[in-house]
């Protein structure tokens, strides 16, 4: 498997890079016509956007090193090396959460209907980032058969992909890109429904994400571990927990009828509204 896709002497350029930033650059996409959809100034998406990546890179690395703490140890230059693969995407989540969380508070608009907002480009971006894992060869399963992986649909090139250490090895990246995407096209759907209301998105995409991480880590030979427990397990049990909680919550919650604090507004409110939304009191 050929990991660099370009490669200028001095620079070299890696697939894992470019699908990393092919997802980054997606998810954007999505946030910043949904953003205008909502009235949102593109200065404050666009600031959100190039902060959040940065926050969310530094977060996605610092965990992964944090649990191999004993070989960065010793090698130290390597924690760097981010094109060598090594971006945990719970750590990007979790990073990349709270700055909006922050940036929310500091702009005084309402956090849980911005996370509704990113989610969706976030998950189409996770769906597209995870093939740099194969460009990288890592993410994978257990041993298996090339009969085997074409009898579920995997892809000619991602089976001869796949072909690791001498043995074939089930794709787990793919499984989870392709779940991802079934995820984006869902909430899409969800997010259109008339009376989906403010956060009940964020809980959908926290219950789906963490459902098929769980599933699919269980699938993984090189997980992060927190003793003999699969780090990304415990965080999708949190995840899908949380996701439900925020689902019913504001589905039952009585301080609001049935036909407030819906996400989904008439246009003519919001052409009335002014810009970033609602204010927080």
């Amino acid at each position: 498997m050929e990991r660099v896709a370009f490669d200028f002497g001095i620079i070299q350029i890696y697939w894992y890079s470019i699908c990393i930033f092919l997802g980054m650059l997606c998810a954007c996409i999505v946030i910043y016509f949904e953003a205008r959809r909502r009235k949102i100034e593109e200065e404050f998406i666009i600031n959100w956007a190039f902060n959040t990546i940065i926050f969310s890179v530094i977060g996605a690395r610092l965990y992964y090193v944090l649990f191999n703490l004993s070989y960065y140890k010793s090698n130290i230059i390597e924690i760097f090396e981010i094109w060598n693969g090594g971006l945990a995407i719970h750590g990007g989540i979790i990073a990349g959460g709270i700055f909006t969380i922050f940036y929310s508070r500091k702009h005084k608009v309402e956090t849980l209907k911005l996370f509704d907002i990113v989610v969706v480009g976030l998950i189409l971006g996770q769906a597209i980032g995870r093939y740099g894992n194969f460009f990288n060869q890592e993410a994978y399963g257990a041993i298996t058969t090339a009969a085997k992986l074409k009898s579920l649909g995997v892809p000619k090139f991602i089976i001869d992909g796949m072909y690791i250490l001498g043995e074939y090895r089930e794709p787990t990246f793919f499984y989870e890109s392709i779940w991802n995407l079934f995820g984006f096209i869902a909430l899409l759907l969800i997010r259109r429904y008339k009376y989906i209301k403010v956060g009940q998105i964020t809980g959908c995409y926290m219950i789906w994400y963490g459902l098929i991480r769980f599933i699919i880590e269980g699938k993984r030979i090189d997980s992060l571990m927190l003793g003999n427990f699969k780090m990304a397990q415990i965080v999708s049990i949190i995840m899908i927990i949380s996701g439900i909680v925020l689902f019913i919550y504001y589905s039952k919650i009585k301080k609001y009828g049935p036909f407030e604090k819906l996400y989904n507004k008439k246009e003519e409110e919001l052409k009335e509204r002014p810009p970033l939304f609602v204010k927080v009191n």
